[in-house]
């Protein structure tokens, strides 16, 4: 498990590397559509950390939300997002991160989590079995229990009706918490409710490669998952996080 973290942080730096280097500059855009945006950076970033990782074991197999299913026949599987808030990145916004986590291919255990952001210099990391940590330091969810005292950010999805489903569940817990915050980057947004920033996160349509490192951030820091198939678009899920400590689901 060393190598294997040493591996996906040396990969998350080198791929934020690349990335920070190149905001603010003219993007060369893939596709186009209403509510997201697909950038060459992305296919780069996404590219770079695949050679690295196939680079020390080449029987890996990465799925990732630019290539697809690549590499080897071995039972580790790495899961990618190379740049997680793309839309931020696009309209120059400074927040953005890359993450890779890694699973047993035939259980789907979980192994290990990396989330970094190039542009506040702050890497996520997490073994299984280990403590979940920021820049080398051990971290916790928050410990606030009560609604009114939370700060929650909550996603909206791409299509009408995940939007439709994100407005109703909005307007239920905006009514009861402290804050909301709408953010742009769910593992981010993970992360920061691993390290206490946040107090829980939810939406109703999101990705296996959005999510997977946070997740065991989330859990390794004293937090709650819940996820479930999406009711908007099949292959999808949706997920609520919180610190295991807010009682948010009666607002779902």
């Amino acid at each position: 498990m060393p190598e294997l973290i040493a591996i996906a942080i040396e990969a998350a730096t080198q791929a934020g590397n690349l990335i920070r280097d190149n905001f603010g500059s003219e993007k060369t855009v893939n596709e186009m559509h209403r509510r997201d945006v697909k950038l060459e950076l992305d296919v780069r970033s996404q590219k770079l950390i695949t050679d690295i990782i196939l680079g020390y074991h080449a029987d890996h197999r990465i799925l990732g939300e630019e290539e697809g299913d690549v590499g080897g026949d071995g039972d580790v599987e790495w899961i990618v997002d190379p740049i997680d808030g793309t839309v931020n990145y696009f309209y120059g916004i400074p927040h953005f991160c890359v993450s890779i986590a890694a699973r047993v291919r035939s259980t789907k255990e979980p192994l290990l989590g990396v989330i970094h952001d190039p542009m506040q210099n702050e890497t996520w990391s997490v073994v299984k079995g280990g403590v979940a940590t920021l820049n080398g330091k051990p971290i916790s969810a928050s410990t606030r229990a009560q609604m009114s005292e939370a700060v929650v950010t909550v996603g909206f999805s791409k299509s009408k009706s995940a939007l439709d489903a994100g407005f109703e569940r909005y307007r239920r817990i905006s009514y009861e918490v402290f804050k909301t915050r709408m953010l742009g980057s769910a593992a981010l947004a993970l992360a920061y409710i691993a390290c206490g920033r946040l107090d829980a996160y939810v939406e109703e349509q999101i990705s296996l490669w959005d999510i997977a490192a946070g997740v065991m951030l989330v859990e390794a820091a004293g937090g709650k998952i819940v996820t479930r198939d999406s009711t908007v678009r099949p292959g999808t899920m949706f997920i609520c996080a919180t610190n295991g400590k807010l009682d948010i689901e009666p607002y779902l």
